[in-house]
């Protein structure tokens, strides 16, 4: 072998291992994997194989578990692996956005979106973010904006998670809006929660999005406090830490004038998440996210 092609192929390798973390990883399908993966395997692949992708399977699975602090630090630990990914800063931000601190998350997600437009989990993390700060209609601009990549270029939970955010944010714009918002958006509200049924017929989302309409809708709109029990205690039954749905079956309880669990639902919300939004502001009767009669 002459000089010249050994040192051609030492600047390749060379390239490719300075380099390797420039390299983008494949997020749909890590996403994919992850959904598909209990915590328990996704651990034994990361201890097997400690790659980038792995580490991240491990940090979306420990999301999964609302296991937010060792999340944190697989995505930490992504970034040493993978300075400025995108997946990395996005986990990071994702955990800021469960920990509470919206202003800080919020600063990642705009600088992820400037410079990777097509990374949808951002757009969602996001789209909670501007929800929780009662922008409604920013909540639904940034979910739909998911809805338009198509579905085959996004996972089925983010997808899924999408609509599930649109009809969420219409559903307060329809709440607080005046005639004709209630007639255009709280009429869009179950579609979309439909096309996320097509989806993810069995998730705790679902089922939450599904309780939250029966209790939340007007009468006229198929206002149904049973249904909303019986589905909220579904998404409790898929998810024991979805605070959200023991937020609302609280509510559906303080309707059905049962007090003591309504108590008991509200204080396990914050048990399990001591600032929860929803959770503290029904508590606080502000009702900037509805308290229904």
């Amino acid at each position: 072998m002459s000089v010249i092609i050994k040192a051609a192929i030492f600047i390749i390798i060379f390239f490719f291992i300075s380099h390797a973390q420039v390299f983008p990883m494949d997020w749909r399908s890590l996403h994919e994997m992850a959904d598909s993966l209990t915590l328990e395997e996704a651990v034994k692949r990361y201890e097997s194989d400690p790659s980038a992708e792995n580490i991240y399977i491990l940090g979306l699975c420990n999301l999964t578990n609302h296991r937010n602090k060792e999340a944190m630090k697989n995505f930490v630990r992504l970034s040493e692996l993978k300075p400025g990914s995108v997946e990395s800063e996005w986990g990071i931000a994702e955990v800021l956005r469960r920990g509470h601190d919206l202003a800080k998350s919020k600063i990642i997600l705009y600088k992820i979106i400037k410079e990777n437009p097509d990374f949808a989990p951002a757009y969602l993390t996001l789209a909670y973010v501007e929800y929780l700060n009662r922008n409604f209609e920013e909540t639904v601009k940034l979910a739909f904006k998911v809805v338009k990549m198509g579905r085959a270029d996004i996972d089925v939970s983010s997808y899924a998670r999408a609509y599930l955010l649109v009809a969420a944010g219409k559903g307060m714009i329809a709440h607080f809006g005046g005639p004709i918002s209630k007639a255009i958006n709280g009429t869009a509200v179950m579609s979309n929660i439909k096309k996320a049924q097509s989806l993810q017929p069995d998730s705790a989302g679902l089922m939450f999005s599904l309780g939250s309409y029966y209790l939340l809708a007007p009468a006229l709109a198929g206002k149904d406090i049973d249904e909303a029990e019986k589905y909220l205690k579904m998404a409790i039954e898929r998810d024991r830490f979805l605070a959200d749905a023991y937020v609302r079956l609280a509510q559906v309880y303080k309707i059905k004038r049962k007090v003591d669990l309504y108590n008991s639902f509200l204080n396990k919300a914050l048990e399990i998440d001591p600032g929860n939004e929803l959770a503290k502001d029904i508590k606080s009767l502000k009702c900037n996210f509805i308290c229904p009669d």
